[in-house]
């Protein structure tokens, strides 16, 4: 089996079915390819498997590329559509043909099932032998027929594949896969091969789910005399119980993650060290995944989805994320979760108040409510809860605070000095203070530092918003 040379620009694809959503072992696909491809200095192609034409949906499609762009995965190149190509996947399927690698097989489906049936009762394998595979043309019938790949009965084809390693299968294990229907629509086994090989594509990284399909894929190449590009299988993501994902674990498709709120930055990180690894390394960058991934770091196991380490890593990219692109993500998740989005008055105000409060948040709807103090507006809501901390002592202490900081100047130290000063006066902790600050400035007990948002609101707003609940 030959493989491209090593010399040769690195192009790797991402091969999604437009028949549903953009499930997350699909995005993991997608990004192992991107980053492959990126950190090698590649191309990343994307192309569309759409011959199914009764189950794909122009809606699917979208949503994979919204998919896509969201996790920030950027191609080369516009989409391919398969079945653009039919043409050309029928073509070749006649240059087999031509070549004698290929042949007509008129069996009936019948035929085929009465073949099947006798083989079980006589306990021999049920793989259909075509008696067509070396006929003589001149005793071909006026009927519809299928185009087969004539594959080699002795020896084996060996999948050379760089994470699972050598994987052998013997040929006798394998039929002479239709390429061609009988209505000239090719098959996905042959269309997936010429796509591949017309794209260039030099590593096929795709799920362990295709790996027998290599084994055929590979005799198609060897047919045209093509070169075999170096297969990848990785394993697929399980739940946290170790079984296959599915929907009782939980969000299964990448747009669910988006409206959840998790950000783009955070899902990469966490989907490249699912099932791959570097060392230790747990958090990293985009930069860093890119110069570090290859394929001899995928592991041969499934990997299990972990929500409390997906949001711990999240949390991390949330704290170091610049503030202008944080909002950005953020109202994108708000448009994703169809929430209502922020008015230049809050983005404005959220700018202000990212500083303070993405550092101990996990997921984007967790640094809103932080930052639920600056995007709420006079007359301050206050929860019932919270109301409590709003007495006629805490009240009369709350004017004769804001008579202190009307006249102090707008500094974390002064503002703390002039809290201190009116507490110690009553005998009382700043804790004690705090409480109704926290209800008038933010109308809920679990708020940032008073100091904090007091520094964000600027004078003027803080001010009215404690004179609003003084006595």
């Amino acid at each position: 089996m030959s493989q491209q040379p090593v010399t040769k620009q690195i192009v790797t694809r991402f091969a999604p079915s437009p028949t549903g959503y953009l499930h997350i072992g699909g995005a993991r696909t997608a990004l192992f390819n991107w980053l492959f491809a990126r950190g090698h200095g590649g191309k990343f192609l994307l192309r569309i498997e759409d011959t199914d034409r009764e189950r794909s949906t122009p809606e699917a499609t979208a949503a994979i590329l919204q998919g896509l762009n969201w996790l920030g995965l950027d191609y080369d190149g516009e989409v391919v559509s398969q079945a653009a190509g039919v043409a050309r996947h029928a073509e070749v399927a006649h240059e087999m043909l031509a070549s004698g690698r290929a042949y007509k097989c008129f069996a009936s489906q019948e035929e085929i099932a009465a073949f099947r049936e006798a083989a079980r009762a006589e306990g021999k394998s049920t793989l259909f032998q075509s008696p067509w595979r070396d006929a003589d043309p001149s005793t071909y019938p006026d009927a519809p027929f299928v185009i087969r790949l004539k594959a080699p009965r002795e020896g084996a084809t060996v999948i050379k594949d760089a994470v699972q390693g050598d994987v052998t299968i013997r040929n006798d294990q394998l039929d002479d896969m239709i390429c061609l229907r009988s209505d000239g629509t090719p098959t996905y086994m042959l269309a997936v091969v010429v796509d591949d090989h017309d794209m260039g594509v030099t590593h096929v990284i795709r799920g362990d789910d295709h790996l027998t399909n290599a084994a055929r894929q590979i005799q198609v190449y060897q047919a045209m005399g093509w070169d075999v590009p170096v297969f990848a299988h990785i394993p697929l993501i399980h739940g946290p119980d170790g079984k296959k994902l599915s929907k009782r674990h939980g969000a299964v498709g990448l747009e669910q993650y988006q409206a959840m709120g998790y950000p783009a930055s955070g899902m990469r990180n966490y989907l490249a060290r699912l099932g791959w690894s570097h060392g230790d390394d747990e958090f990293f960058s985009d930069a860093q995944a890119k110069e570090w991934f290859d394929l001899d770091g995928i592991g041969k196991s499934p990997s299990r989805l972990d929500f409390k380490k997906l949001e711990n890593i999240c949390g991390q990219h949330i704290a170091i994320t610049e503030d202008a692109q944080l909002l950005g993500e953020i109202e994108s998740y708000l448009a994703a979760a169809e929430k209502k989005s922020l008015d230049a008055t809050q983005r404005e105000a959220l700018i202000a108040a990212l500083p303070v409060v993405k550092g101990s948040a996990k997921i984007l709807p967790q640094l809103l409510e932080k930052a639920h103090f600056a995007l709420t507006f006079r007359p301050i809501e206050v929860e019932e809860k919270t109301a409590k901390a709003l007495d006629d002592v805490s009240r009369g202490i709350l004017k004769e605070l804001t008579l202190v900081l009307q006249r102090a100047n707008w500094t974390r130290e002064e503002l703390e000095a002039a809290v201190g000063e009116v507490a110690s006066a009553h005998g009382l902790g700043l804790g004690k203070v705090a409480a109704p600050m926290r209800a008038a400035l933010a109308g809920r007990a679990a708020t940032p530092s008073v100091f904090e948002m007091m520094l964000v609101l600027g004078q003027e707003e803080t001010l009215a918003r404690l004179s609003d609940k003084a006595a």
